[in-house]
């Protein structure tokens, strides 16, 4: 129980953030013509920002699965790395069934604090991953019910409460480890390419993401200290 609770108290800030972003994807989905519940059950199955705003438009246009599966799996693709690099950090307990549940529930901010632990314990990752959720499922609930009375630019604006969330996660490594600020400098400047650059400017904003991360990583393992982090 010590674990779980420690993995909710950490991860109420990811809960406040989803709570604001999955606000907007509620109302936005209602007014499309999803009902409350059809909203509230896409943000359970599929528990991806990027990915459900995307299949929004493809379900309302009456698109192909084929096309949704495609979509996804270039907007959700860095999911599949996330979860292999956090598979390494997890302890004996982590097998089986529960490899299974920490893919589905890895999100950007849920590997973030993850990674900042020397050893994952599946309490501690399954508090975490439970308050975040609920927050998700409560924004979105929200969002799908009170959307339509709460002003656009109110409900546009708390979507950037995840980006200020995301960076107060990551800013205690890089203050233990002046490297991680190297490595984040490199992926913010090769994902900046992918947006200004002509011809790769076109490639999917998952796939970007996904070798800037790739890229800057392995470049950060091949130059910089393998050993303790120095301050």
């Amino acid at each position: 129980m010590k674990e779980i609770k420690r993995g909710m108290k950490n991860g109420i800030p990811i809960a406040l953030g989803y709570l604001s972003v999955s606000f907007s994807f509620g109302a936005i989905a209602v007014s499309m013509g999803f009902s409350v519940i059809q909203a509230v059950l896409i943000s359970l199955l599929n528990l991806t920002s990027a990915g459900q705003f995307a299949s929004l438009g493809i379900i309302a246009g009456q698109g192909t699965y084929l096309e949704m599966a495609i979509v996804e799996l270039t907007v959700n693709i860095r999911y599949a790395f996330m979860s292999l690099s956090l598979s390494q950090k997890v302890d004996e307990k982590f097998k089986g069934i529960y490899k299974w549940l920490l893919s589905f529930f890895i999100t950007d901010e849920i590997f973030a604090l993850s990674m900042l632990e020397e050893n994952v314990s599946r309490t501690y990752f399954f508090g975490l991953a439970s308050i975040s959720t609920a927050g998700w499922m409560l924004g979105t609930t929200l969002g799908a019910m009170l959307g339509s009375i709460v002003p656009t630019v109110i409900s546009n604006a708390l979507s950037i409460a995840l980006y200020a969330m995301f960076i107060a996660i990551i800013i205690p490594g890089m203050k233990k480890d002046k490297n991680i600020i190297k490595v984040v400098a490199l992926a913010i400047i090769i994902r900046s390419g992918f947006y200004y650059l002509p011809i790769i400017n076109q490639l999917s904003s998952g796939f970007a993401m996904t070798i800037s991360a790739l890229t800057s990583a392995f470049i950060g393992a091949v130059l910089f200290n393998k050993g303790e982090a120095h301050g």
